[in-house]
């Protein structure tokens, strides 16, 4: 088996070393490195990608040293506009893109970044062979769609476009996700588990995943999200990989997403 990927996790300190930010949110256990690397060996994978949480703003002290002690491990990084100087040279650090957010009603979190900085960035990211990664939710989509569509640069939405499970696969916000996954342009992340937790039921999650499965299956990345931040009881990570293979079922299909498309993106 060749590199298998984790596209989507965060490293929270030791504090000592690396302090959140003074007005986040809220403060998480932490959540160390060595831990991470043990929980994706046990997995069978071999590398991971590293968002930056919104606790440590633009703080990338954490994000760049992990960086450079693992070498089977890339980063997503969170800046505004007024600090695009910074990325340069940031690929060569392992960097691969920028985090924004755009949410149908909860706004953003403080330290992150809006769309609007991302189109006024999209440029800046181009020239550096950064993409673009958004979390958003499907009730948003739908009016942002064009906005994407003209980006200069990819673009990742992640937790599967916060799909609504309660409207179904029909709903227009999931049907606009399924054509950006279409056009070739878009990149989707498999995490189904956050969309699922008011139902109960993760079975329901289902026809979601291969929805977005028949739509495109060379655009489609699957994160485990640990250290499953605000989720108690956790889901159990291994079982999250075993829904995922389950619900993929093709083998060549599992391997694509588990090794091809990260490669792509990410090596």
């Amino acid at each position: 088996m060749g590199p298998a990927w984790d596209c989507h996790a965060h490293v929270f300190g030791p504090y000592d070393r690396y302090p959140l930010a003074q007005d986040r949110a809220y403060t998480p256990p932490e959540a160390l490195l060595s831990h991470y690397i043990e929980l994706i060996h046990r997995l069978g994978l071999t590398h991971g990608v590293l968002v930056q949480p919104s606790m440590y703003g633009q703080d990338h002290a954490l994000l760049l040293d992990v960086l450079a002690q693992t070498p089977a491990l890339r980063g997503i990084a969170v800046l505004g506009p007024d600090a695009t100087a910074r990325l340069k040279g940031w690929r060569s650090q392992g960097i691969r893109g920028l985090r924004y957010s755009h949410r149908s009603a909860s706004g953003n979190f403080v330290g992150s970044a809006s769309l609007d900085d991302m189109q006024h960035m999209a440029t800046a990211l181009a020239d550096e062979g950064l993409h673009a990664e958004l979390w958003t939710d499907c009730q948003a989509l739908v009016a942002i769609e064009k906005t994407l569509m003209d980006l200069p640069i990819p673009l990742v939405i992640d937790h599967m476009g916060g799909f609504d499970v309660g409207a179904g696969v029909r709903d227009p916000g999931f049907q606009c996700l399924l054509r950006l996954l279409e056009s070739g342009k878009v990149w989707v992340k498999l995490c189904a588990y956050r969309n699922l937790l008011a139902s109960g039921d993760w079975a329901a999650g289902k026809p979601f995943h291969q929805a977005l499965l028949q739509a495109n299956p060379d655009r489609l990345l699957w994160g485990t999200d640990w250290p499953h931040l605000r989720v108690n009881p956790a889901p159990d990570t291994q079982q999250l990989l075993s829904l995922f293979t389950e619900w993929t079922g093709d083998e060549a299909k599992i391997q694509k997403i588990l090794q091809v498309n990260p490669m792509a993106l990410y090596a």
